[in-house]
């Protein structure tokens, strides 16, 4: 069963709960456990918050009337933020799940007050005892996107059309840029930075300008299709972030990296269910599913296919790196030398372009 709540009625139902005296929670064996969700987007996104919202159906699947889940769209990294996830949490739901970087910081303050509640934040790296972490290597499809943008572009331009200058974001417009220069050594990628997760207008905004530059290969990491729908208009070969978009460009989407949060929902949902939860620190990609491929588009040749098949299956099994020395820094200094590979730890805080990548860091 689930509870879609708007921001303003979640606030009031849980004041009005605790204005009667009534308990917050009940015992496990009294009522479902409460599965709380915390979207930076609307569901209907079409990309990060949709797949999200794809994983708590999944967990509805799953486990049927022993879960009630309740999510809250469209909140803002911010005051209002804190204010959803504390409710939430008052509201009596044992596990929540913050699903955008900027909720990094409510969500711990709120954690300290609800020692008993269990909270997951998406893409962050503050962790305590009733706060895990998780995230994907989403870079790892943008390395397999970098190789086919190599073969497909002629002007040796690649656009990329960006939401924050956070590592996340930076890490995967690098990975783009070192694959693709593996292919054609001379080609660029370009970011446009919209300074938003989830604002249509202003991503196709920026699509229509990266393709009035010249680009001929449209990659992003916005949630919106707004991108590949002005790639399909122009023609311009694209990629779809965060779910399959091929509906809004089915002939010019090559294949799109799509999230799959399914496995990892249901496996933690099942984890507080039996009572076997602790804190992680958990970052999956390709060799465990959490990052995939969508269907390649038309306009993908056999041999683009194949090369790029046989890059994820070196990805997946350890094979191969995206991110393998030598590796320079835009401005020329060596990033990760010959025979060496990016830590993990060099990656998570990673915040400048390497050589290829056109512009510079927002500052």
């Amino acid at each position: 069963m689930s509870l879609r709540l708007p921001r303003r009625r979640l606030l009031a139902a849980a004041g009005a709960t605790t204005a009667l005296g009534l308990p917050l929670r009940r015992s496990a064996a009294q009522e479902p456990l409460g599965v709380g969700f915390v979207y930076v987007g609307p569901v209907s996104d079409h990309g990060w918050t949709y797949r999200h919202d794809v994983g708590r159906q999944a967990v509805e699947e799953a486990y049927g009337d022993r879960v009630k889940t309740t999510f809250v769209e469209d909140v803002s990294e911010g005051p209002d933020a804190e204010r959803v996830i504390r409710q939430l949490a008052a509201a009596g739901n044992g596990i929540i799940f913050t699903t955008s970087f900027g909720f990094m910081n409510p969500t711990v303050r709120v954690a300290r007050q609800f020692p008993d509640v269990k909270f997951e934040h998406c893409t962050g790296y503050q962790r305590a005892d009733n706060v895990a972490t998780y995230a994907g290597r989403f870079y790892e499809g943008r390395a397999i996107i970098g190789t086919m943008a190599g073969r497909l572009t002629q002007t040796g331009k690649v656009g990329y059309v960006a939401s924050f200058p956070i590592p996340e974001v930076i890490r995967g417009i690098n990975a783009t840029a070192i694959h693709l220069r593996k292919i054609n050594p001379e080609a660029t990628v370009t970011p446009v930075w919209v300074n938003s997760w989830y604002d249509p207008g202003k991503e196709a905004e920026a699509a229509r300008a990266l393709i009035d530059q010249g680009i001929d290969v449209m990659s992003q990491h916005t949630d919106s299709p707004a991108p590949v729908q002005v790639a399909e208009e122009r023609g311009v070969p694209c990629f779809g972030q965060a779910s399959d978009m091929r509906r809004f460009a089915p002939e010019t989407q090559i294949t799109a990296v799509v999230d799959d949060w399914n496995p990892y929902y249901v496996r933690r949902v099942g984890e507080v269910l039996d009572g076997t939860w602790t804190s992680t620190d958990t970052w999956d990609g390709l060799g465990q599913g959490a990052v995939v491929l969508a269907e390649f588009g038309p306009m993908a040749t056999p041999d683009m296919i194949a090369e790029a098949e046989a890059l994820a299956a070196g990805i997946a099994d350890g094979s191969s790196h995206p991110f393998s020395g030598p590796i320079r820094a835009q401005d020329g200094s060596i990033l990760v030398p010959e025979g060496e590979t990016a830590s993990d730890e060099m990656l998570l805080g990673l915040t400048t372009y390497v050589e290829g990548v056109v512009g510079s860091v927002p500052g």
